[in-house]
């Protein structure tokens, strides 16, 4: 809903949790981890961002998206693990 005084429109605010003061304003930066020992940056990183004391929270969803992206594992297959006991197919059954 528009507001009256400015024409911005109202969204939700959610107060810092560092300054108790500020508010936690989405933006897009880049982000830096470390992957083993390469320096990984990934830019318009989505964060929610205090405007009082600059507090930085990342987006939980795109840290998730992330890690999954990350993982040494992303990309490879699964062997087929039987389960103990049961037949294997290529075997006749007696």
């Amino acid at each position: 809903m528009p507001d009256q005084d400015t024409g911005e429109t109202s969204q939700p605010t959610t107060l810092c949790n560092e300054c108790q003061t500020g508010v936690l304003r989405l933006e897009y930066l880049t982000y830096f981890t470390w992957l083993n020992q390469e320096l990984v940056t990934v830019p318009n990183f989505p964060a929610w961002v205090c405007d009082v004391c600059g507090r930085r929270d990342y987006d939980a969803r795109a840290i998730t998206w992330l890690n999954t992206l990350l993982n040494p594992e992303a990309g490879r297959r699964t062997p087929y693990r039987r389960k103990p006991g049961s037949p294997r197919a290529d075997r006749p059954q007696p």
